[in-house]
């Protein structure tokens, strides 16, 4: 009997990865909620990419200090600015101060996220309203300070054939239901159709908007979806592909739709899902 093909990748972060190209050489970039997980991974990712980082964080400064220092370690500059991406004012400040310490930004990812899970007629309004107030009106005000900088700004084609950059981070639950989890889900859904309708508004001022949607990642949030054997051969069964994902799988496509290689790409939701959202329960039948 042969060996399992996912075995040297199933508790594996270390897969072998292509060096990153200075894409983004001279374009600052900021990410939201950009501490840890897949927004750590992204700051890392264009800092490797050439751009300088604005990261964002919320409460304890010292991860994002931290993640500012490995930034600085590949060659690029780095900030981190405290903003709670739900409010208003906060969001303004953030981009206020991101502006006048790196003269402008040319990438803003907006991937802050959280949830609060729970079955749906116990779910509170609280509950409701917190995850909807930062994954949804997060992107909103975040998608809106990012539009105003870059029509200000305007095409630079020393820089980028684009006036700016807008990478709304999503999730496989835009398309896929998931009971349990209606507030996130929501948000997302959302999302998508909130990253649709800005790509089709700003076009024409040269501002590209699109989308991520990963599935399954590997981070310290869905740790026990993937921490034994038994929770990943169960994730697995979500998965064609046969392998979780890694959070530089995320930032690797954000790289590549903030690059002048992906100019053409509008209004685009980029599923980085190893296959979840081809529905696998119906490979058999259903």
């Amino acid at each position: 009997m042969s060996a399992d093909p996912t075995a040297s990748v199933r508790y594996n972060s270390d897969l072998p990865r292509a060096a990153y190209t200075k894409t983004l050489q001279g374009q600052p970039a900021l990410i939201t909620g950009a501490s840890s997980g897949i927004g750590k991974a992204t700051a890392l990712g264009l800092a490797q990419a050439g751009a300088d980082i604005v990261v964002n964080y919320i409460g304890d400064p010292t991860p994002a200090e931290e993640v500012a220092h490995q930034i600085e370690k590949f060659g690029s500059k780095a900030i981190a600015i405290e903003a709670d991406v739900s409010t208003e004012d906060q969001v303004q400040a953030m981009f206020a101060k991101a502006i006048n310490h790196f003269g402008t930004l040319h990438v803003v990812v907006s991937n802050a996220g959280l949830q609060r899970d729970s079955p749906f007629e116990a779910m509170t309004l609280e509950q409701w309203n917190t995850v909807i107030g930062v994954n949804l009106t997060g992107q909103f005000l975040t998608a809106r300070e990012a539009v105003r900088e870059f029509k200000r700004r305007g095409v630079d084609t020393n820089i980028s054939v684009a006036a700016g950059k807008i990478v709304c981070m999503s999730s496989v639950h835009q398309e896929i239901p998931w009971a349990g989890h209606v507030n996130y889900a929501a948000s997302k859904g959302g999302i998508m159709m909130l990253m649709k309708s800005i790509a089709q508004e700003v076009a024409p001022q040269r501002i590209r908007v699109n989308a991520v949607a990963p599935g399954a990642i590997r981070t310290p949030i869905n740790k026990a979806a993937w921490s034994t054997p038994e929770a990943y051969d169960a994730l697995m069964a979500l998965v064609p592909y046969k392998r979780i994902g890694e959070p530089d799988d995320i930032a690797r496509a954000v790289c590549w739709l903030a690059s002048d290689a992906a100019d053409y790409v509008i209004g685009t939701t980029l599923f980085v899902d190893g296959g979840m959202s081809l529905y696998p329960g119906f490979a058999t039948g259903g």
